[in-house]
């Protein structure tokens, strides 16, 4: 309860920015040190949400100023809630009917340089639809079948969470992050596509180039006779893939053709795969599995609760003005929006990566840094690539450690040079593109659903 008391002084009187910005750290000490303390972060994050909301309506001029403030964070907050909790279901239902066997079963290559580059690859696309953490747990699911325990097998691992942050880093709906920053009008699909695409593929070139000369990977001789597992396709799951991938990349062309916020197309498509699965395994009653409400029960709920809860706690600063201070502050001792979206990037791997944007959201608006400024088209790429340089900056690192039992300081030792210069070279890549008469090819641009969104 530490964190939440450190708050209680929050609209104090004397020197009150000083005040207001040394309680901001201890807000998510919490959650940062989740581990160390034994507590559950989606719980945390619910109790501090509350709590600092709390705190406000004691410090705001009336309740009603509170209630009114806490009325329109909830409904922006909700957004990204509603979109995530119908993404998960979405990818779920897909999964149970095996149906990315489909991707994974044309990878057959066994020369292990040639599998580091294939690996990455693959989880690079398929985390710019998926999010970056059921990327990674499906291609780490996948070397199991394919490779034997050994340190090689560890490094594709630290492989697949480089490439899926890369990955989630250049379409709106690749992660979190990115998600979270197009539904509120800081960047733009085609936009960020167009210009994020070529500082991820190089923030994961960079480290692919320079693990293909390690030992591990030279040294390793793999087992040809390892043969993929022999789960089958569900009954019509290639239909169910096709149809769920479609919903997902539908949702961008939805919010331009209604205006519709970007969590109404997802509901959609989450709509349509519910009546789809419902009518193809009509009468099926050993078939419960594959349908939606135990898909329901298979998401990670308590993942969403966090989101609800740091993002409503971010807001309650935000109402509080403590992060237009902070940016201030910022704006004051370091002129260059770019060093300040790098500086992020480098923080998100150790604090993660969500609560930074929502707070970077609140202390800049658009009239601070228009849409697809490059100021916001930083920060997209920043906070989900820089998550990779530690193994606990990023869910997608996370769920790698977890799975494949994976010691942080062996990454630490082993990857995380590596993902810096991925990391560093992608920035590069983006200033080089941005500020040198570098002209690319623009043919997508032509798309004509797709402009503006």
């Amino acid at each position: 309860m530490w964190c939440f008391l450190a708050s209680n002084s929050l609209y104090e009187k004397k020197n009150p920015f000083v005040t207001k910005l040394s309680n901001v750290p201890n807000s998510f000490n919490c959650i940062i040190f989740e581990e160390s303390l034994a507590f559950n972060k989606s719980g945390l994050g619910l109790l501090m949400a509350v709590s600092l909301w709390a705190v406000r309506s004691i410090g705001a001029p009336s309740t009603d100023i509170a209630v009114s403030e806490l009325t329109n964070a909830s409904a922006e907050v909700s957004e990204i809630v509603f979109f995530l909790f119908g993404a998960m279901t979405i990818v779920e239902i897909v999964n149970v009917h095996q149906g990315f066997k489909l991707v994974t079963d044309n990878i057959t290559t066994r020369k292990p340089r040639t599998l580091l580059w294939v690996i990455g690859l693959v989880t690079f696309f398929l985390s710019s639809v998926l999010d970056n953490v059921m990327s990674t747990i499906l291609m780490v699911s996948l070397l199991r079948k394919l490779v034997p325990p050994s340190e090689f097998r560890k490094l594709l691992g630290a492989v697949v969470v480089i490439a899926a942050n890369a990955g989630g880093a250049w379409t709106p709906i690749g992660a979190v992050t990115t998600t979270m920053l197009w539904m509120h009008g800081q960047i733009s699909t085609l936009k960020t596509m167009k210009d994020l695409f070529v500082p991820s593929a190089v923030s994961l070139a960079v480290p692919l180039a320079l693990m293909s000369l390690t030992s591990e990977v030279n040294g390793y001789e793999q087992d040809s006779s390892n043969v993929m597992a022999s789960e089958q396709v569900a009954p019509r799951g290639q239909l169910v893939f096709f149809v769920g991938i479609g919903a997902l990349i539908f949702v961008p062309v939805f919010k331009v053709l209604t205006g519709l916020p970007p969590f109404m197309g997802i509901l959609l498509g989450l709509g349509v795969l519910w009546i789809l699965t419902d009518s193809i395994h009509y009468g099926e009653s050993e078939k419960q599995k594959l349908k939606v409400p135990q898909a329901l029960s298979r998401i990670d709920i308590q993942g969403v609760l966090f989101f609800l809860g740091i993002l409503l706690s971010v807001s309650s600063l935000e109402a509080a003005g403590i992060l237009q201070e902070l940016a201030n502050y910022l704006d004051a001792h370091i002129p260059s929006s770019e060093v300040i979206a790098s500086a992020i990037g480098l923080v998100s791997a150790i604090i993660d990566n969500v609560p930074l944007v929502a707070a970077t959201m609140g202390m800049y608006d658009l009239t601070s840094f228009p849409q697809d400024s490059q100021f916001w088209q930083l920060i997209a790429y920043c906070a989900s690539t820089g998550g990779s340089m530690l193994i606990i900056g990023s869910a997608a690192g996370v769920a790698f450690m977890g799975m494949e039992k994976v010691d942080f300081f062996w990454y630490l030792r082993k990857v995380s040079g590596f993902a810096f210069a991925g990391y560093v070279a992608g920035i590069a890549a983006y200033l080089a593109i941005h500020n040198l008469p570098i002209s690319l090819p623009t043919t997508v641009a032509q798309f004509p659903l797709l402009s503006g969104s």
